[in-house]
């Protein structure tokens, strides 16, 4: 990570532009002003899914714990099997995984071996039991039932040694990270605390929902959609509800929710307008590094800090305020929970089955629909209208079609870049 800097500082870029902020260049000034939380607290391993881990893990034991078979057969002596015709051999007990046979084979001996079972001393190869014949007492192998010796046999430690390091710091823990730190006996687990967000919506046309419309007012959606998209990134949330365009008030919210949170998010009041109050604010309360991008939807979007809170000024256009969350805020936030892997959503390439209109200059994230060609490839378009207010848009869109800002009209049958929004279905 890139030392942090002051906002001063970024600012005297030369390249640096605060109202034509190319993407990539906002997402790399922002990066330099992250570092993760620090405080750590211990939990049980199922309380850790979602969470990061803040310490290393060191396995306590060798997984498997011992040489054991990875199939259901015969426990043999490879030197023992003949090169030509087959090779009668004493069966002399069994392994099964959790109880081992007590002795282990001399020549001319074998044991009936279960997949997890414990290869009995003496033995280094399991011969699967499709290839063998049993008979009275033992079994037949023919040649060329083993290639080599060691076949399907799992060594003790071949997947875990022990004193390995398993997990490093800033690992996020997910389903098989539970499985394996389950694997190695482990209960508890060191992560770090949870991110806390405080959000908020400002505007005086703003109802919340349950509340009858007046005239020229609507129902604000934005509070919801990004209590969703915080918490499918395991953040503490604090929504502090619509503010109006006071700015008493307004003042009041930044300085509690800069007080009480890690992260500030507002939607609505950071474009160039006689109401909107934010950017005044802002100059009174904190620093801000930029106010637009170069980018459709969004462009109205503020990044900057407000005491030791980092601050994010989405645009009040619903659709705006997903975009810019994905773009930006999503990865800031998995930096600043710690993890080590976070970077831009990925993309890949898919072709366009229609045509897109587009000018040059403006970095676009077009809604679109993926979906399988029948030939092994993707294929996407657009949900339709574009507009940053129809949040319909962004319901029926499993990814982004993003064109870079030179780009201009795209043919139908181009490659184009895609970002998922969510796994498909």
């Amino acid at each position: 990570m890139n030392t942090p800097q002051t906002l001063y500082e970024a600012s005297c870029a030369d390249d640096y532009d605060p109202n034509s902020m190319a993407v990539e260049r906002a997402r790399t000034l922002i990066g330099q002003f992250l570092s993760p939380v620090t405080a750590t607290e211990r939990v049980h391993i199922r309380a850790a899914l979602g969470r990061v881990l803040a310490q290393e893990v060191v396995s306590p034991i060798a997984v498997p714990g011992n040489d054991n078979s990875a199939m259901d057969g015969w426990a043999v002596r490879f030197a023992d099997l003949a090169a030509v015709g087959e090779t009668a051999l004493k069966r002399v007990g069994e392994s099964y995984a959790g109880k081992p046979h007590a002795g282990g084979i001399g020549p001319g001996e074998t044991v009936r071996i279960f997949t997890g079972g414990i290869m009995p001393a003496g033995s280094d190869s399991v011969v699967m039991q499709e290839r063998a014949t049993e008979i009275a007492g033992g079994v037949r192998i023919p040649a060329g039932a083993l290639s080599k010796a060691g076949q399907n046999r799992r060594l003790a430690g071949e997947d875990v040694q022990k004193g390995q390091v398993v997990f490093q710091v800033g690992q996020p823990v997910r389903p098989a990270e539970l499985g394996m730190l389950a694997s190695l006996g482990l209960g508890e687990v060191t992560v770090y605390r949870r991110l806390r967000v405080a959000f908020f919506s400002t505007g005086d046309e703003l109802t919340s929902i349950g509340t009858p419309l007046a005239e020229g007012a609507v129902y604000d959606s934005n509070r919801y959609t990004l209590y969703g998209m915080l918490t499918r990134l395991g953040c503490d949330i604090v929504d502090m509800g619509v503010v109006p365009d006071v700015p008493e008030k307004l003042e009041h919210a930044f300085a509690a929710a800069a007080a009480n949170a890690d992260v500030v998010i507002t939607s609505g009041g950071v474009s160039v307008g006689e109401a909107d109050f934010v950017r005044q604010l802002m100059d009174k309360l904190g620093e801000v590094l930029f106010w637009k991008i170069a980018m459709k939807p969004g462009r109205p979007l503020a990044y900057g800090k407000i005491g030791g809170a980092h601050f994010f000024g989405l645009p009040g256009n619903p659709v705006a305020v997903m975009v810019t969350f994905y773009a930006f805020v999503r990865e800031a936030l998995l930096v600043l929970s710690g993890r080590r892997d976070a970077g831009p959503m990925p993309l890949f390439k898919a072709t366009l089955s229609a045509p897109i209109r587009k000018a040059p200059g403006r970095m676009e994230f077009q809604r679109g629909i993926l979906t399988p060609d029948g030939a092994g490839g993707w294929t996407v378009r657009t949900t339709g209208d574009q507009g940053s207010g129809i949040l319909s848009s962004m319901s029926h869109a499993n990814c982004f079609i993003v064109l870079p800002m030179q780009t201009g009209n795209v043919a139908q049958g181009e490659l184009v870049d895609v970002q998922l929004l969510e796994g498909l279905l």
